[in-house]
């Protein structure tokens, strides 16, 4: 049995960006995660120590997310790498990480790029 979690619009204010103001300024972004892993001690469980624990993904997350880094590509990369470094486990993980209103002159809500993996 796999278990996927989800953590949705984790909330971050941060400075990515390949513009000097970007990176002065900062700017916020949205990180949305799902995590695919053998999970199922938990389900028979109820034990913290036989899952993923969410705290620790939001830490690692946000870790990642204070060293700035010029491409959204490089910041999700870093997050899915020290996500797979922590938990093993891991069979898949998706990430969509966001900058809210970003700056090229356009009315634009979001700008993302999504990274997909699936470990063997």
């Amino acid at each position: 049995m796999t278990v996927r979690i989800e953590l949705e619009a984790m909330k971050f204010y941060a400075w990515h960006g390949v513009s000097p103001q970007e990176t002065r300024v900062g700017n916020h972004f949205v990180v949305n995660l799902v995590l695919t892993a053998p999970l199922e001690k938990a389900v028979a469980t109820d034990n913290l120590e036989d899952t993923i624990n969410y705290a620790t993904v939001y830490e690692i997350v946000k870790r990642e997310m204070a060293i700035p880094s010029k491409l959204l590509e490089h910041a999700a990369g870093r997050i899915m790498t020290a996500l797979k470094n922590a938990f093993p486990e891991l069979q898949e993980t998706e990430l969509k990480l966001s900058k809210l209103n970003p700056p090229f002159g356009g009315d634009v809500y979001s700008a993302s790029v999504i990274l997909s993996e699936t470990y063997s």
